[in-house]
């Protein structure tokens, strides 16, 4: 077992998306610890104000995106007639390939609303593929013990004999939720770039205190591993992934490979032609 060093922390940035959306994100477009993850967005609210304009129609070009509801629903729909709505504990992932246009509305669920969006790249031989949409509802995610009283809900992958719903992703990777309130090991493919995103309570990690809305990145290893501080839980998303290697060139919903490539997104969007 070679445990994966912490390199850094970083805490996410309140900002907001959509028709007002109020979100917290960590952006990692040109960051080669985070490659093949690009973006973390995390929709949390009390009060229908800070979500209730949702995301109207948009376009994407260049990226898959990974939407995960720990509280709350979350309606999709696109111009492929794909209609779906996450319920608490579901997944949804999306590639947007050579072009998709497509609106989506968070939705409180007994006063909660909680959950993440996840930019994931696609290698330049995959970005001009046909786009693609799926729901995994929470009944169809595995649960997997990982020490006394700490789980993971493994969403893409294989975990201890176990495999997560989301089979086709563009790229290999480990992504879930671990729920932590004792010390955890978990196994991380050595290949695989590693990142955290710790949303509720705290680790103990390297002898220091991490509290909640941080990145934490790790270096080279098989295996993570964390203590929890006596009497709390930690929740984090696990975000693990074989790195693309590729140029990244961002602009707005479109992620390709060099400027060129942007600017004909933009021009095939605004002609009609992205989704052709």
């Amino acid at each position: 077992m070679n445990i994966r060093p912490l390199n850094a922390v970083q805490p996410s940035r309140p900002t907001s998306d959509g028709d007002g959306v109020k979100i917290r994100r960590t952006a990692g477009f040109n960051d080669a610890r985070m490659d093949p993850f690009l973006m973390v967005d995390e929709l949390k609210a009390d009060e229908t104000k800070d979500y209730v304009g949702g995301f109207p129609p948009h376009p994407h070009r260049g990226i898959e995106t990974l939407t995960y509801m720990l509280n709350g629903h979350f309606r999709h729909q696109d111009h492929l007639g794909n209609v779906g709505e996450l319920r608490d504990g579901g997944a949804q992932w999306m590639s947007a390939g050579r072009g998709v246009i497509h609106s989506e509305m968070p939705i409180m669920t007994d006063g909660r609303l909680h959950g993440f969006q996840i930019w994931i790249n696609l290698p330049r031989a995959k970005k001009m593929q046909a786009a693609d949409y799926r729901d995994f509802q929470s009944d169809v995610i595995p649960l997997v013990a990982l020490a006394p009283h700490s789980t993971f809900r493994l969403i893409s992958g294989e975990l201890a004999g176990q495999t997560g719903p989301l089979t086709a992703p563009a790229v290999p990777m480990l992504v879930g939720d671990l729920q932590a309130r004792s010390d955890v090991s978990l196994a991380v493919p050595a290949h695989y770039n590693l990142v955290t995103y710790l949303y509720q309570g705290a680790i103990e990690l390297d002898g220091r205190r991490i509290e909640a809305d941080q990145m934490l990145y790790f270096g080279a290893g098989d295996t993570l591993a964390f203590g929890v501080p006596e009497g709390e839980q930690a929740g984090l998303l696990v975000l693990a992934g074989q790195p693309i290697g590729e140029p990244v060139v961002h602009w707005g919903p479109f992620v390709m490979n060099s400027m060129a490539e942007i600017e004909q997104a933009i021009a095939d969007y605004q002609s009609g032609q992205l989704t052709a």
